[in-house]
């Protein structure tokens, strides 16, 4: 077996190149972890720097954020979802506003908590609609994901929230079932704004 001719990439070496020829990040991303590793960096966070360093107007930034999400796994789709705040960051000439939530939304819809939970960041606190944001932490407490990974939550929860949790304990407590701490702690969160009569 000859051994390859591809240098070694580094992050930093990945990070230049896309700064130079951003197509190259389809190349990188899915690498980008297994970089990283070798390099003891965390690989979540090389794959965002990756995704910030691409140059480009608005619409090509979310033209790439969607494909890398797309054809990703797992993991490079819960890393893009991860980065999706900081690529929306105030001062970013090509911040990507709500062009992203349509892979947000994706990722609510999917059983695989690790997208819900990454799903459920800064950038849906900020730009998901108030109900499906209501429906997203309906979702997690269904699924077990710890609220304390919803971003926004003391901000956002409110008197419909709490109906939603009381219906969800009511039928839960009527089927002999337990009621998750973490509906209380989201009662809790909304106990201050007024609720409808029922």
């Amino acid at each position: 077996m000859s051994p390859t001719t591809e240098p070694v990439r580094t992050i930093d070496g990945m990070l230049s190149e896309v700064a130079l020829d951003p197509g190259s990040i389809q190349r990188h991303f899915p690498a980008a972890a297994r970089t990283a590793a070798r390099e003891a960096r965390d690989g979540d966070a090389a794959r965002k720097a990756l995704l910030l360093t691409v140059p480009g107007d608005t619409a090509y930034v979310v033209g790439v954020v969607r494909r890398l999400y797309e054809q990703g796994d797992a993991a490079e789709r819960r890393a893009v979802l991860l980065s999706l705040a900081e690529l929306d960051a105030p001062g970013r000439s090509n911040a990507i506003g709500d062009s992203a939530l349509p892979i947000v939304r994706d990722a609510l819809r999917t059983n695989d908590t690790r997208l819900v939970a990454a799903a459920l960041g800064p950038y849906a606190a900020t730009h998901l609609d108030d109900d499906a944001w209501r429906q997203a932490v309906l979702k997690v407490l269904f699924t077990g994901i710890a609220v304390d990974q919803v971003a926004g939550l003391a901000e956002r929860a409110d008197a419909e929230l709490a109906r939603m949790v009381r219906d969800y304990a009511a039928e839960r407590e009527a089927a002999g079932r337990t009621v998750p701490a973490d509906a209380l702690t989201v009662l809790a969160l909304a106990d201050t704004v007024p609720h409808p009569a029922d």
